[in-house]
């Protein structure tokens, strides 16, 4: 399976960015919980949003809750990540992340064996 991140870029503090990731390799990719984390500079992998796999309900970073969305098409193999009021903090490189058999990725990023490339975003003041 591979995880293909894109949208990521420059943004004012206030502004919106959408991130998409894209699923392939394997026919049943419809199958992984999807989710992302983020990295920012000299700081830990942490969890920001997971979509669960059965009914599409969204789980949120504290950090996040309020302006950041999680979706996923599952006919074009890819989930989204709607980020609004963007803060200074947000600025990191975003990652996508798959799990199989389970009904929403962990939010430990150790437990996590498929990753994307990373998309950088970057928000100023």
């Amino acid at each position: 399976v591979q995880l293909v991140e894109s949208g990521g870029g420059s943004v004012q503090a206030g502004g919106s960015l959408t991130l998409s990731c894209a699923v392939s390799g394997r026919s049943d990719v419809s199958n992984y919980a999807l989710g992302w984390f983020r990295q920012a500079l000299g700081k830990e992998r942490e969890f920001v949003a997971a979509i669960t796999w059965i009914g599409g309900s969204g789980l949120y970073a504290t950090s996040v809750r309020g302006r950041f969305t999680i979706s996923r098409d599952d006919a074009k193999n890819t989930t989204y990540l709607q980020m609004n009021s963007l803060k200074p903090e947000d600025t990191a490189v975003y990652y996508c992340a798959a799990q199989s058999n389970v009904n929403i990725v962990s939010e430990t990023p150790r437990r996590i064996h498929l990753w994307g490339q990373g998309t950088q975003v970057v928000v100023s003041s």
